[in-house]
Protein backbone atom coordinates (compact mmCIF):
# COMPACT_ATOMS: atom_id res chain seq x y z
CA UNK A 1 0.00 0.00 0.00
CA UNK A 2 1.20 3.35 -0.92
CA UNK A 3 2.24 4.73 2.70
CA UNK A 4 1.59 8.62 1.13
CA UNK A 5 -2.08 8.41 -0.04
CA UNK A 6 -4.22 9.46 2.21
CA UNK A 7 -7.05 7.56 0.22
CA UNK A 8 -5.32 4.26 1.19
CA UNK A 9 -4.58 4.91 4.64
CA UNK A 10 -7.93 5.66 5.55
CA UNK A 11 -9.00 2.69 3.62
CA UNK A 12 -6.90 0.37 5.86
CA UNK A 13 -7.80 2.07 9.22
CA UNK A 14 -12.08 2.20 8.10
CA UNK A 15 -11.42 -1.71 7.08
CA UNK A 16 -10.24 -2.41 10.88
CA UNK A 17 -13.42 -0.05 12.28
CA UNK A 18 -15.87 -0.78 10.65
CA UNK A 19 -15.03 -4.91 8.99
CA UNK A 20 -13.09 -5.73 12.19
CA UNK A 21 -15.48 -3.47 14.90
CA UNK A 22 -12.16 -1.77 16.51
CA UNK A 23 -12.40 1.94 17.54
CA UNK A 24 -11.33 4.58 15.49
CA UNK A 25 -8.59 6.11 18.19
CA UNK A 26 -6.82 2.74 18.19
CA UNK A 27 -6.46 2.53 14.48
CA UNK A 28 -6.04 6.30 13.54
CA UNK A 29 -2.32 5.96 13.16
CA UNK A 30 -0.83 8.57 10.74
CA UNK A 31 2.50 9.19 11.56
CA UNK A 32 3.66 7.39 8.13
CA UNK A 33 2.14 10.42 6.19
CA UNK A 34 4.70 12.61 6.33
CA UNK A 35 2.70 15.48 4.41
CA UNK A 36 0.27 17.66 6.85
CA UNK A 37 -2.25 17.55 4.02
CA UNK A 38 -2.52 14.46 3.57
CA UNK A 39 -2.73 13.30 7.00
CA UNK A 40 -5.25 15.74 7.76
CA UNK A 41 -7.27 14.47 4.72
CA UNK A 42 -7.02 11.19 5.83
CA UNK A 43 -8.51 11.93 9.06
CA UNK A 44 -11.22 13.72 7.55
CA UNK A 45 -12.29 10.59 5.57
CA UNK A 46 -12.47 8.50 8.46
CA UNK A 47 -14.29 10.61 10.80
CA UNK A 48 -16.34 11.75 7.97
CA UNK A 49 -16.96 8.25 6.30
CA UNK A 50 -18.09 6.88 10.41
CA UNK A 51 -20.07 9.80 10.93
CA UNK A 52 -22.13 9.52 7.58
CA UNK A 53 -21.82 5.51 7.30
CA UNK A 54 -25.36 4.74 7.93
CA UNK A 55 -26.86 6.93 5.27
CA UNK A 56 -23.80 5.95 2.69
CA UNK A 57 -24.55 2.06 3.52
CA UNK A 58 -28.27 2.80 2.16
CA UNK A 59 -26.62 4.14 -1.46
CA UNK A 60 -23.91 1.57 -1.92
CA UNK A 61 -26.64 -1.65 -0.63
CA UNK A 62 -29.04 0.16 -4.09
CA UNK A 63 -25.65 0.79 -6.07
CA UNK A 64 -23.87 -3.10 -5.69
CA UNK A 65 -25.27 -6.37 -7.08
CA UNK A 66 -24.13 -8.25 -3.83
CA UNK A 67 -22.04 -7.71 -0.94
CA UNK A 68 -18.11 -8.24 -0.93
CA UNK A 69 -16.63 -11.87 0.83
CA UNK A 70 -14.96 -10.77 3.91
CA UNK A 71 -11.12 -10.66 2.43
CA UNK A 72 -12.72 -7.79 -0.03
CA UNK A 73 -13.92 -5.34 2.77
CA UNK A 74 -11.35 -2.93 1.90
CA UNK A 75 -12.98 -2.51 -1.37
CA UNK A 76 -16.45 -1.71 0.47
CA UNK A 77 -14.76 0.83 2.47
CA UNK A 78 -13.10 2.49 -0.32
CA UNK A 79 -16.58 2.86 -1.90
CA UNK A 80 -17.85 4.44 1.18
CA UNK A 81 -15.25 6.99 0.93
CA UNK A 82 -15.45 7.51 -2.77
CA UNK A 83 -19.32 8.02 -1.81
CA UNK A 84 -18.58 10.40 1.14
CA UNK A 85 -16.15 12.67 -1.15
CA UNK A 86 -19.06 12.72 -3.49
CA UNK A 87 -21.47 13.87 -1.26
CA UNK A 88 -19.38 15.79 1.76
CA UNK A 89 -16.47 17.13 0.46
CA UNK A 90 -15.90 19.78 -2.17
CA UNK A 91 -13.48 17.62 -4.57
CA UNK A 92 -14.79 17.77 -8.21
CA UNK A 93 -16.96 14.41 -8.95
CA UNK A 94 -14.45 13.23 -11.24
CA UNK A 95 -11.67 14.14 -9.45
CA UNK A 96 -12.75 12.01 -6.40
CA UNK A 97 -13.93 9.18 -8.51
CA UNK A 98 -10.50 9.69 -10.21
CA UNK A 99 -8.45 8.94 -7.01
CA UNK A 100 -10.68 6.91 -5.11
CA UNK A 101 -9.66 4.14 -8.45
CA UNK A 102 -6.62 4.42 -8.00
CA UNK A 103 -6.56 3.02 -4.65
CA UNK A 104 -7.50 -0.05 -6.37
CA UNK A 105 -4.11 -0.77 -7.17
CA UNK A 106 -2.10 0.39 -4.09
CA UNK A 107 -4.65 -2.50 -2.55
CA UNK A 108 -3.17 -4.88 -5.76
CA UNK A 109 -6.89 -5.41 -6.27
CA UNK A 110 -6.66 -4.42 -10.48
CA UNK A 111 -10.71 -6.57 -10.56
CA UNK A 112 -12.14 -4.03 -8.67
CA UNK A 113 -11.11 -1.05 -10.55
CA UNK A 114 -13.57 -1.26 -13.28
CA UNK A 115 -16.01 -1.53 -10.48
CA UNK A 116 -15.25 1.38 -8.23
CA UNK A 117 -15.33 3.41 -10.57
CA UNK A 118 -18.82 1.65 -12.42
CA UNK A 119 -20.43 2.41 -8.60
CA UNK A 120 -19.36 6.07 -8.44
CA UNK A 121 -20.04 6.94 -12.13
CA UNK A 122 -23.57 5.50 -11.31
CA UNK A 123 -23.85 7.53 -7.79
CA UNK A 124 -23.52 10.54 -9.98
CA UNK A 125 -25.55 10.19 -13.12
CA UNK A 126 -28.49 8.76 -10.54
CA UNK A 127 -27.60 11.43 -7.38
CA UNK A 128 -30.79 13.00 -6.92
CA UNK A 129 -32.87 10.35 -7.39
CA UNK A 130 -30.98 7.62 -5.19
CA UNK A 131 -30.85 10.38 -2.34
CA UNK A 132 -34.52 10.98 -2.67
CA UNK A 133 -34.94 6.69 -1.73
CA UNK A 134 -32.86 6.00 1.17
CA UNK A 135 -33.53 9.75 2.98
CA UNK A 136 -37.28 8.15 2.80
CA UNK A 137 -35.74 6.09 6.22
CA UNK A 138 -34.93 8.25 8.78
CA UNK A 139 -32.49 6.22 10.15
CA UNK A 140 -30.37 6.48 6.45
CA UNK A 141 -31.28 10.32 6.29
CA UNK A 142 -30.13 11.43 10.00
CA UNK A 143 -27.12 8.49 9.58
CA UNK A 144 -27.62 6.80 12.79
CA UNK A 145 -28.85 3.23 13.81
CA UNK A 146 -32.16 2.40 14.36
CA UNK A 147 -31.86 1.32 17.53
CA UNK A 148 -29.88 5.14 18.26
CA UNK A 149 -33.03 6.81 17.06
CA UNK A 150 -35.47 4.69 18.49
CA UNK A 151 -33.91 5.05 22.04
CA UNK A 152 -33.69 9.14 21.69
CA UNK A 153 -37.12 9.26 20.60
CA UNK A 154 -38.19 7.58 23.54
CA UNK A 155 -35.98 9.81 26.25
CA UNK A 156 -36.04 13.34 24.10
CA UNK A 157 -39.51 13.35 22.17
CA UNK A 158 -39.06 17.07 21.50
CA UNK A 159 -35.22 17.06 20.73
CA UNK A 160 -34.46 13.81 19.05
CA UNK A 161 -34.23 14.90 15.53
CA UNK A 162 -31.86 18.05 17.04
CA UNK A 163 -29.61 15.75 18.83
CA UNK A 164 -28.85 13.22 15.91
CA UNK A 165 -28.25 16.36 13.64
CA UNK A 166 -25.87 17.51 16.32
CA UNK A 167 -23.93 14.39 16.32
CA UNK A 168 -23.38 14.59 12.94
CA UNK A 169 -21.97 18.52 13.20
CA UNK A 170 -18.39 18.92 13.44
CA UNK A 171 -17.41 19.12 17.19
CA UNK A 172 -15.27 22.50 18.73
CA UNK A 173 -11.94 22.22 19.77
CA UNK A 174 -12.07 23.54 23.24
CA UNK A 175 -9.80 24.11 26.02
CA UNK A 176 -9.17 24.23 29.67
CA UNK A 177 -6.65 27.11 31.02
CA UNK A 178 -4.50 25.99 34.14
CA UNK A 179 -5.31 28.54 36.45
CA UNK A 180 -2.45 27.52 38.39
CA UNK A 181 -0.09 28.85 35.43
CA UNK A 182 -2.09 31.26 33.48
CA UNK A 183 -5.90 33.45 33.79
CA UNK A 184 -7.87 32.66 31.25
CA UNK A 185 -7.43 36.71 29.95
CA UNK A 186 -4.20 36.10 29.49
CA UNK A 187 -4.37 33.01 27.94
CA UNK A 188 -6.91 34.77 25.64
CA UNK A 189 -4.08 37.02 24.31
CA UNK A 190 -1.34 34.78 23.97
CA UNK A 191 -3.55 33.19 21.38
CA UNK A 192 -4.23 36.30 19.55
CA UNK A 193 -0.83 35.62 17.16
CA UNK A 194 -2.62 32.14 15.93
CA UNK A 195 -4.86 32.23 12.67
CA UNK A 196 -7.69 30.33 14.99
CA UNK A 197 -10.22 33.03 16.39
CA UNK A 198 -10.61 31.99 20.01
CA UNK A 199 -13.16 32.92 22.57
CA UNK A 200 -14.18 32.26 26.55
CA UNK A 201 -16.83 29.37 26.97
CA UNK A 202 -19.82 29.50 28.66
CA UNK A 203 -20.40 27.91 31.99
CA UNK A 204 -16.93 26.61 32.29
CA UNK A 205 -14.69 29.29 34.26
CA UNK A 206 -11.51 28.30 32.76
CA UNK A 207 -12.31 27.34 29.07
CA UNK A 208 -11.63 28.84 25.88
CA UNK A 209 -13.75 27.70 22.16
CA UNK A 210 -11.37 27.45 19.15
CA UNK A 211 -13.16 28.36 15.59
CA UNK A 212 -10.58 26.53 13.88
CA UNK A 213 -8.89 23.21 15.52
CA UNK A 214 -5.10 23.59 15.45
CA UNK A 215 -2.46 21.10 16.37
CA UNK A 216 -1.80 21.06 20.33
CA UNK A 217 2.11 21.50 20.25
CA UNK A 218 1.42 24.85 18.05
CA UNK A 219 -1.15 25.80 21.19
CA UNK A 220 1.47 28.87 23.60
CA UNK A 221 2.40 27.07 26.52
CA UNK A 222 1.15 23.33 26.07
CA UNK A 223 4.15 21.39 27.13
CA UNK A 224 4.72 24.07 29.62
CA UNK A 225 1.34 23.19 31.25
CA UNK A 226 -0.80 26.09 30.52
CA UNK A 227 -3.47 24.24 29.22
CA UNK A 228 -5.38 21.51 28.44
CA UNK A 229 -7.70 20.16 25.21
CA UNK A 230 -11.17 19.36 26.84
CA UNK A 231 -14.87 20.27 26.28
CA UNK A 232 -16.52 22.66 28.16
CA UNK A 233 -19.71 20.17 29.39
CA UNK A 234 -16.49 17.83 30.92
CA UNK A 235 -14.99 21.38 32.38
CA UNK A 236 -18.22 21.82 35.07
CA UNK A 237 -17.46 18.66 36.49
CA UNK A 238 -15.29 20.02 38.92
CA UNK A 239 -16.40 23.49 39.37
CA UNK A 240 -19.42 21.46 40.62
CA UNK A 241 -17.89 19.34 43.50
CA UNK A 242 -16.86 22.77 45.26
CA UNK A 243 -13.78 20.42 47.48
CA UNK A 244 -13.34 22.34 50.78
CA UNK A 245 -8.95 22.78 51.59
CA UNK A 246 -7.73 19.40 52.81
CA UNK A 247 -10.29 17.22 51.79
CA UNK A 248 -10.07 13.47 50.45
CA UNK A 249 -11.13 13.14 46.85
CA UNK A 250 -11.68 10.13 44.97
CA UNK A 251 -11.59 10.43 41.18
CA UNK A 252 -12.87 6.50 40.67
CA UNK A 253 -12.30 5.90 36.77
CA UNK A 254 -9.87 8.85 35.82
CA UNK A 255 -9.01 8.29 32.73
CA UNK A 256 -8.29 9.96 30.51
CA UNK A 257 -7.48 12.50 33.09
CA UNK A 258 -9.53 15.80 32.69
CA UNK A 259 -11.48 16.09 35.30
CA UNK A 260 -8.67 14.87 37.73
CA UNK A 261 -6.34 17.48 36.65
CA UNK A 262 -9.10 20.15 36.80
CA UNK A 263 -9.36 19.35 40.49
CA UNK A 264 -6.01 19.86 41.21
CA UNK A 265 -5.85 22.85 39.24
CA UNK A 266 -8.82 24.61 41.44
CA UNK A 267 -8.67 23.32 44.78
CA UNK A 268 -5.89 22.47 47.27
CA UNK A 269 -7.13 19.30 48.15
CA UNK A 270 -5.69 17.30 51.03
CA UNK A 271 -5.33 13.98 49.43
CA UNK A 272 -6.55 12.89 45.87
CA UNK A 273 -6.45 9.26 44.66
CA UNK A 274 -7.23 8.57 41.10
CA UNK A 275 -8.06 4.89 39.80
CA UNK A 276 -7.95 3.24 36.72
CA UNK A 277 -8.58 -0.34 36.08
CA UNK A 278 -6.11 -0.44 32.83
CA UNK A 279 -2.51 0.08 33.38
CA UNK A 280 -1.95 2.07 30.03
CA UNK A 281 -4.89 4.54 30.95
CA UNK A 282 -2.51 4.88 34.33
CA UNK A 283 0.35 5.94 32.47
CA UNK A 284 -1.67 8.35 30.63
CA UNK A 285 -2.86 10.11 34.09
CA UNK A 286 0.79 9.99 35.11
CA UNK A 287 2.22 12.24 31.97
CA UNK A 288 -0.77 14.79 32.26
CA UNK A 289 0.11 15.61 36.18
CA UNK A 290 3.50 16.05 34.79
CA UNK A 291 2.82 17.99 31.84
CA UNK A 292 0.47 20.25 33.90
CA UNK A 293 2.83 20.22 37.12
CA UNK A 294 0.52 18.71 39.22
CA UNK A 295 2.87 15.83 40.39
CA UNK A 296 3.90 17.44 43.30
CA UNK A 297 0.36 18.00 44.65
CA UNK A 298 -1.02 15.42 46.75
CA UNK A 299 -2.58 13.01 44.34
CA UNK A 300 -1.89 9.36 43.83
CA UNK A 301 -2.27 7.53 41.00
CA UNK A 302 -3.46 3.82 40.98
CA UNK A 303 -4.71 0.80 38.70
CA UNK A 304 -7.38 -0.88 40.31
CA UNK A 305 -11.40 -1.57 40.36
CA UNK A 306 -13.09 1.02 41.87
CA UNK A 307 -15.77 -1.29 42.01
CA UNK A 308 -14.04 -4.07 44.05
CA UNK A 309 -13.07 -0.93 47.10
CA UNK A 310 -11.98 -4.01 48.96
CA UNK A 311 -8.68 -4.54 47.20
CA UNK A 312 -7.41 -0.87 47.39
CA UNK A 313 -9.30 1.58 49.59
CA UNK A 314 -7.64 1.83 53.01
CA UNK A 315 -10.88 2.28 55.55
CA UNK A 316 -10.58 5.85 55.59
CA UNK A 317 -13.30 8.02 53.90
CA UNK A 318 -13.81 10.32 51.21
CA UNK A 319 -14.92 14.30 51.04
CA UNK A 320 -15.79 13.96 47.84
CA UNK A 321 -16.16 11.54 45.26
CA UNK A 322 -16.55 11.70 41.44
CA UNK A 323 -17.19 9.52 39.48
CA UNK A 324 -17.13 9.59 35.56
CA UNK A 325 -18.88 6.41 35.01
CA UNK A 326 -18.35 4.13 31.93
CA UNK A 327 -21.41 4.40 29.65
CA UNK A 328 -22.14 4.35 26.20
CA UNK A 329 -21.06 7.43 25.22
CA UNK A 330 -24.14 8.74 23.43
CA UNK A 331 -23.12 12.27 24.31
CA UNK A 332 -20.08 12.47 22.49
CA UNK A 333 -20.93 10.71 19.06
CA UNK A 334 -19.83 13.89 17.17
CA UNK A 335 -16.36 13.70 19.00
CA UNK A 336 -16.56 10.30 18.48
CA UNK A 337 -19.01 9.01 15.39
CA UNK A 338 -17.71 5.19 15.53
CA UNK A 339 -19.46 4.67 18.43
CA UNK A 340 -22.79 4.94 15.94
CA UNK A 341 -21.31 1.64 14.52
CA UNK A 342 -19.44 -0.14 17.66
CA UNK A 343 -22.50 0.56 20.38
CA UNK A 344 -25.59 -1.75 20.24
CA UNK A 345 -28.58 -1.72 22.04
CA UNK A 346 -27.59 -4.23 24.49
CA UNK A 347 -24.94 -1.90 25.91
CA UNK A 348 -27.48 0.29 27.23
CA UNK A 349 -28.70 -2.53 30.25
CA UNK A 350 -24.73 -3.85 30.01
CA UNK A 351 -23.58 -0.15 31.75
CA UNK A 352 -26.45 0.55 33.16
CA UNK A 353 -25.55 -2.63 35.41
CA UNK A 354 -21.87 -1.84 35.55
CA UNK A 355 -23.05 1.78 36.56
CA UNK A 356 -25.23 0.64 39.69
CA UNK A 357 -22.62 -1.49 40.82
CA UNK A 358 -20.00 1.27 41.02
CA UNK A 359 -22.74 3.59 42.73
CA UNK A 360 -23.10 0.98 45.61
CA UNK A 361 -19.82 -0.19 45.92
CA UNK A 362 -18.11 3.51 46.35
CA UNK A 363 -21.12 4.94 48.51
CA UNK A 364 -19.92 3.62 51.90
CA UNK A 365 -16.79 5.14 50.77
CA UNK A 366 -18.41 8.77 51.05
CA UNK A 367 -17.84 10.30 54.89
CA UNK A 368 -21.32 11.83 56.26
CA UNK A 369 -22.09 15.42 54.53
CA UNK A 370 -19.77 14.32 51.38
CA UNK A 371 -20.77 14.87 47.99
CA UNK A 372 -20.32 12.35 45.39
CA UNK A 373 -20.89 13.43 41.55
CA UNK A 374 -22.31 11.34 39.76
CA UNK A 375 -21.00 12.41 35.50
CA UNK A 376 -21.86 10.09 32.43
CA UNK A 377 -21.16 11.35 28.44
CA UNK A 378 -24.49 9.85 27.82
CA UNK A 379 -28.19 11.07 26.87
CA UNK A 380 -29.89 7.99 27.89
CA UNK A 381 -32.51 8.11 30.70
CA UNK A 382 -31.33 4.67 31.67
CA UNK A 383 -27.60 5.78 32.49
CA UNK A 384 -28.68 9.25 33.61
CA UNK A 385 -31.65 10.11 36.00
CA UNK A 386 -32.97 6.96 36.16
CA UNK A 387 -30.30 5.29 37.67
CA UNK A 388 -29.91 7.80 40.10
CA UNK A 389 -33.86 7.27 41.08
CA UNK A 390 -33.12 3.75 41.68
CA UNK A 391 -30.12 4.58 43.93
CA UNK A 392 -32.02 6.61 46.05
CA UNK A 393 -34.82 4.91 46.51
CA UNK A 394 -32.44 2.00 47.67
CA UNK A 395 -30.11 4.31 49.99
CA UNK A 396 -31.92 5.81 52.81
CA UNK A 397 -28.79 8.15 53.52
CA UNK A 398 -28.62 9.50 49.99
CA UNK A 399 -30.44 12.67 49.05
CA UNK A 400 -29.70 15.00 46.17
CA UNK A 401 -28.07 18.27 45.73
CA UNK A 402 -30.02 19.99 43.18
CA UNK A 403 -28.07 21.39 40.96
CA UNK A 404 -29.40 25.22 40.52
CA UNK A 405 -27.44 26.31 36.86
CA UNK A 406 -28.25 28.20 33.51
CA UNK A 407 -26.98 25.19 31.88
CA UNK A 408 -28.29 21.91 30.30
CA UNK A 409 -32.14 20.64 31.33
CA UNK A 410 -33.20 20.02 34.42
CA UNK A 411 -34.27 16.15 35.23
CA UNK A 412 -36.51 14.51 37.77
CA UNK A 413 -32.65 13.94 39.45
CA UNK A 414 -29.54 15.82 38.09
CA UNK A 415 -29.37 17.75 35.20
CA UNK A 416 -28.78 16.95 31.21
CA UNK A 417 -26.92 19.06 28.48
CA UNK A 418 -27.78 17.91 25.09
CA UNK A 419 -25.17 17.29 22.11
CA UNK A 420 -24.55 20.45 20.00
CA UNK A 421 -26.57 23.53 23.26
CA UNK A 422 -24.07 26.00 23.52
CA UNK A 423 -21.72 24.03 21.46
CA UNK A 424 -21.06 21.95 24.50
CA UNK A 425 -20.98 17.60 24.70
CA UNK A 426 -23.74 16.00 25.91
CA UNK A 427 -23.09 15.01 29.71
CA UNK A 428 -25.43 14.44 32.69
CA UNK A 429 -24.47 15.43 36.02
CA UNK A 430 -26.16 14.18 39.40
CA UNK A 431 -24.83 15.09 42.28
CA UNK A 432 -25.84 12.89 45.62
CA UNK A 433 -25.18 14.33 49.58
CA UNK A 434 -24.49 11.51 52.64
CA UNK A 435 -27.04 12.41 55.12
CA UNK A 436 -25.18 12.91 58.40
Amino acid sequence: MDAHNARSVATQILTQVIGKRRSLSDCLVLSHLKDSRERSLAQALCYGVLRWQPRLEAILKILLRKPFKEKDYDIHALLLIGLYQHLYLRTPPHAATAATVEVTRTLKKAWATGLVNGVLRNFQRQREELLAKVDKNINAKLAHPAWIIKALQKDWPSDWQNIAEANNSHPPMSLRVNSREISRNDYLKALESLESKASALAYADNGISLEQPIDVLRLPGFNKGWVSVQDGAAQIAAQILDVPAGARVLDACAAPGGKMAHLLELYDVGTLLALDNQISRVEMLKETLERLKLLKLSAQVRCADASQPDRWWDGETFDRILLDAPCTGSGVIRRHPDIKYLRQAKDIVRLAAQQAALLTALWPLLAPGGKLLYVTCSVFAEENHLQIQKFIKTHTDAIETVLEADWGHAQQYGRQILPGENNLDGFYYACLSKTI
